[in-house]
């Protein structure tokens, strides 16, 4: 404490003071200095994302935000008028009890109600963070605890339910956070924790299953105080509003068929999926009345079980996503159950740590499309991926027990260990769809495209390498050539580096980790050039006798020239991931092997590659340069990557086969021995 002290003094006044008082506040909180930037970094992150949330809704003209909001309390919105709730083009899709509540607020709709709107849904979400965040199963480190929260917060601001209310003014969020309070209350609280699962039951129907759950957790009192407060409020209800009443509980059975169609893919329950599978009629609702059956035994089973384990949390995640899954309708804004299922831990190695929590992230964030390739035997997977996580969460993923020898000690993934395959997958899906969403958003004017080439075309004049207009022509002169460079430039460029990394996970794990990385980082970089330097390539500059070989004439005064505008950013040109992707290979090989004509195979590709993106006037010979800049750059920034890693080791050498899991762990401390030879050291 005296030498912290005496570094503190050292310090000196004015700025360093400032550097000396984060590093106390971080000693306090029990964080390292980097701990405590990171803490910084994501409350940062967190209040952001909250902010940009909140504009994306206010900047909104009035009468475009809160648009299911709008359509309830308008002018002529159905909570104004004295008819049915239920009625009209645009009826009310929430309980009678919902509509009894919003009913006094159509008063002040004129009166600022989206801003106070937002910002109530907000503080709602904040909450639910804060609850989940404390709900954590104990014992809990002081740093995770202190990182739960904007964590929490960033993830729910980020997930498709979170910014699907903003943006249509629902209610959702307060029945997840009364089912919540009401469910991790303890003690003499328990009973009006049901009464609060009660009322949120009587807001969104689906969450009743949580009454079963309390009853099957020994809570029974809690249990009765749920189906009471529910049928107190439904009764109440009915005798204040028995024509919507009626119309919601019995002419729509419990709302089925208000709002959207129920066969749109927003509709993530199983309901919903079988009307997309073309099932109708009595075959569909017997079907449906199995399966609902089916889901919902086996989902209290398992949350009965966490709920034993001290994993409340868990449990309610686990009933949650049940009720996602046997609702006759759960939009996008009902869908936040299946986000918190994120807490569930799964996998005996840190490795495999990682993959559910990363799939239920991405899929509660993103786009079906952005996970599925667009094949058409995987259209049905990307159309209910919300479906899937649900019912994974529900009734099949193992997810460990707080007993179990891996709950807190898993087994080590060292760098010489195979990544598991599913999260590697995925990311590489993910990462191709944010590959093409950057290169199809990035900036695509024609002039400043075209200003660029100039600039290009300039300099390499200048340093006279400007040699595609001569290998151009040569190609379109020769037939064999040009034949040869098309199939070449529209073949290799994804086959070869996707058959690279193929074997590389197959044979060589260690240097598939390395390698992979490289490659991600090369290509983010490549993303970054195509976004700050829009380049026209040669294909596409006006009056400078470029021919485009491979893809046929294209019309740049035409706003929807050629093919390949449906596809891709045409001004995607610098640097050349073609040249940059082959060069990546080359280095792989040369890494692999020893065999010299291997390695003169590999370096001829890129070679090989600089010459066809020219030929065919796709790329100029400075953005080969670039290419080569950002995989060098890539190799650069995983060696650092690596090199900072506390168990960081060499590679396999190119000669050795497949690495064993073993290979990664730590040697025991002490000098080896003999017995080292024959049987490994044991580690508690």
């Amino acid at each position: 404490m005296a030498a912290e002290t005496a570094a503190d003094r050292a310090e000196g006044p004015d700025g360093d003071q400032e550097g000396s008082y984060g590093r106390r506040f971080a000693r306090q909180l029990g964080l390292g200095t980097r701990g405590g930037m990171a803490l910084v970094g994501l409350w940062l992150l967190a209040l952001a994302l909250a902010a940009r949330q909140a504009a994306a809704v206010l900047r909104l003209p009035p009468d475009e935000r809160l648009v299911d909001l709008l359509a309830w309390i308008g002018d002529n919105g159905v909570l104004r008028v004295r008819d049915s709730l239920y009625d009209g083009e645009t009826p009310f899709t929430g309980t009678p009890l919902a509509g009894f509540v919003l009913k006094p607020l159509t008063r002040a709709a004129e009166q600022g109600l989206g801003v106070a709107w937002t910002f109530g849904t907000m503080l709602l979400v904040a909450a639910v963070g804060v609850v989940a965040a404390r709900a954590l199963p104990r014992p809990v480190s002081r740093r995770t605890a202190l990182f739960a929260v904007p964590v929490a917060l960033s993830l729910l601001a980020l997930s498709v339910p979170v910014r699907n209310t903003f943006h249509l003014g629902q209610t959702s969020i307060l029945p997840v956070l009364l089912v919540l309070v009401g469910w991790l209350m303890k003690g003499e609280g328990r009973q009006a924790g049901g009464a609060l699962i009660g009322v949120a039951a009587a807001l969104q129907p689906a969450v009743l299953l949580f009454a079963p759950l309390l009853w099957l957790t020994g809570r029974r009192p809690a249990a009765l105080a749920a189906a009471g407060t529910f049928a107190l409020c439904t009764l109440g209800t009915w005798v204040a509003m028995p024509d919507d009443s009626y119309a919601y509980w019995i002419h729509h059975i419990a709302g089925v068929g208000l709002g959207d169609p129920a066969d749109a893919t927003a509709n993530q329950s199983l309901h919903g999926a079988l009307l997309r599978a073309g099932l109708r009629g009595p075959f569909e609702a017997v079907l449906l009345v199995v399966l609902v059956a089916a889901v919902g035994w086996l989902a209290l089973r398992r949350a009965v079980r966490y709920a034993r384990d001290g994993q409340l949390l868990l449990a309610a995640a686990v009933a949650g996503c049940a009720a996602v899954a046997v609702s006759p309708t759960a939009w996008q804004h009902q869908q936040l159950w299946v986000l918190l299922a994120v807490v569930g831990r799964v996998g005996r190695r840190s490795g495999d740590r990682l993959v559910w929590p990363v799939f239920v992230v991405l899929v509660m964030s993103l786009d079906g499309d952005a996970l599925v390739p667009k094949v058409s035997a995987l259209t049905a997977l990307g159309d209910n991926a919300v479906l899937l996580a649900a019912l994974l969460a529900a009734c099949a993923m193992p997810f460990l027990t707080r007993d179990s020898p891996y709950w807190d000690s898993p087994e080590r993934s060292g760098l010489l260990s195979r990544p598991n395959l599913m999260l590697e997958l995925l990311l590489i899906r993910v990462g191709y769809w944010a590959y093409s969403w950057v290169r199809g958003h990035a900036p695509d004017s024609r002039h400043l495209a075209e200003g660029h080439g100039d600039q290009i075309l300039a300099v390499e004049r200048f340093l006279h390498i400007d040699m595609e207009h001569a290998l151009n022509h040569l190609a379109v002169r020769t037939g064999w050539l040009r034949d040869f460079s098309d199939f070449y430039y529209t073949t290799f460029h994804f086959l070869v580096p996707i058959t690279l990394l193929g074997f590389l996970y197959a044979r060589r794990p260690g240097r598939y980790r390395e390698a992979r990385t490289a490659l991600s980082f090369a290509t983010l970089l490549a993303l970054i050039g195509f976004w700050l330097y829009p380049l026209a390539p040669p294909r596409l500059m006006p009056g400078l006798g470029y021919v485009d070989t491979a893809h046929g004439p294209q019309d740049p005064n035409n706003p929807d020239f050629g093919a390949l505008t449906e596809l891709s950013n045409q001004y995607a040109a610098m640097p050349s991931l073609h040249v940059g992707w082959s060069l990546w290979c080359a280095v792989v090989v040369w890494k692999l092997t020893r065999n010299h004509w291997l390695r003169a195979l590999g370096a001829l590709y890129p070679s090989l590659t600089c010459f066809v993106v020219m030929a065919t006037a796709n790329h100029y010979l400075l953005d080969a340069a670039g290419g080569v800049l950002v995989v060098a750059a890539g190799f650069g920034i995983q060696r650092v990557i690596q090199n900072r890693r506390p168990d960081a080791k060499p590679a396999a050498p190119a000669s050795g086969g497949e690495v064993s899991g073993a290979a990664s762990d730590p040697s025991p401390p002490g000098r080896p021995s003999s017995a080292d030879r024959t049987e490994p050291a044991r580690r508690d």
